[in-house]
């Protein structure tokens, strides 16, 4: 059998195909007794309504749609539940994209499947597909880039005044030769931390070598591969510390630095980004600079909600991330 229709409901029913509309959109004209039989012979039936024939007409879906090219990873985590959960209290689901194809990504948000769009998704929308969001009047909350609009804003970290704080941290610990280990060299955040490390290289007027930029991608074992590559081929050359782009990344140096015969922090510091659940409890335990996450997630959703109510206009709003001291950092040794 193919699939039911409000034809085959309303013929089951013995009514009409526009009593069957109102039933099922509970429209306040109908007795009660006739709206139970027409609900219970479309439950009977397995009728699903053709929700693309009901938003032509509302408008409206009640959905939020979050685009992004990845999930994985604790931060991704933190933020799709802090998400979810802020769209559950005021009334909205929350509809996942995973994809890394454009075409995909715009005809969904123009497409009008969702009422605004939480967008992450490394820089593949440009210029050209914001100002055509901007001309449909699309609501749209970015985590990844800076844009403010009537209709669009920002939530992110602060990413370049982190970088430049954890930077200044281990310098202040007395460390000189300070590695970084990138994320991915498009995403806002990774671009920022990096920039907030020089700046605080060239402030202090420490060398900023390029082999000393490591990439990790935000991964453990890109990081580990990396930093052994690394140790291979500079034997001569150990850093005092590595900042690593996340905490990730932190525990994939560590890793490869215990192979290595090197102890973290005797030897080595190590400071991470986000403060990861696991980042407490690792060995040893990580300093980080803890970024708020979940509430990324909630003020992204709230902002997202009120544009879309049209009680506020796109604004940029960016999250301080707090230094938290633990284990992996320790003041240099004067014969390290």
């Amino acid at each position: 059998m193919g699939k039911v229709t409000i034809k085959d409901v309303a013929k089951a029913a013995g009514v009409s195909i526009s009593t069957v509309s109102n039933a099922l959109n509970d429209v306040d004209v109908l007795n009660p007794e006739t709206k139970s039989h027409v609900l219970k012979i479309a439950k009977q039936l397995n009728y699903v309504p053709n929700l693309n024939g009901k938003l032509l007409k509302s408008k409206k879906t009640n959905m939020i749609g979050f685009f992004t090219t990845s999930v994985s990873g604790p931060y991704f985590y933190i933020l799709v539940e802090s998400m979810a959960r802020e769209c559950e209290r005021l009334g909205y689901g929350l509809n996942v994209m995973v994809t890394a194809d454009k075409h995909t990504i715009i005809s969904n948000i123009l497409g009008r499947r969702v009422d605004g769009v939480i967008i992450y998704e490394e820089s593949r929308i440009d210029e050209n597909d914001i100002a055509m969001m901007e001309k449909d009047k699309v609501k749209a909350v970015f985590l990844d880039r800076v844009i403010q609009k009537e209709t669009m804003g920002t939530v992110i970290f602060n990413s370049f005044a982190s970088g430049y704080e954890a930077t200044k941290y281990l310098i202040s610990l007395g460390h000189k030769r300070i590695a970084y280990i990138s994320g991915v060299d498009t995403m806002y955040d990774s671009v920022q931390r990096k920039e907030g490390y020089l700046a605080a290289l060239r402030e202090h007027q420490l060398p900023a070598d390029e082999e000393m930029i490591l990439q990790g991608y935000f991964e453990e074992e890109g990081t580990y591969n990396a930093v052994k590559g690394y140790l291979h081929k500079f034997p001569g050359k150990k850093p005092d510390a590595f900042l690593a782009g996340n905490d990730l990344s932190a525990i994939g140096c560590i890793k490869a630095l215990r192979t290595h015969g090197y102890e973290v922090p005797r030897d080595i510091s190590v400071v991470g980004f986000d403060d990861i659940d696991i980042a407490q409890y690792f060995t040893p335990p990580l300093t980080t600079v803890r970024n708020q996450i979940a509430r990324q997630g909630i003020l992204a959703v709230d902002h997202l909600v009120n544009m879309i109510h049209k009680q506020e206009q796109g604004k940029v709003q960016k999250l301080g991330g707090e230094l938290i001291v633990r284990g992996s950092s320790h003041v240099r040794l004067t014969n390290s």
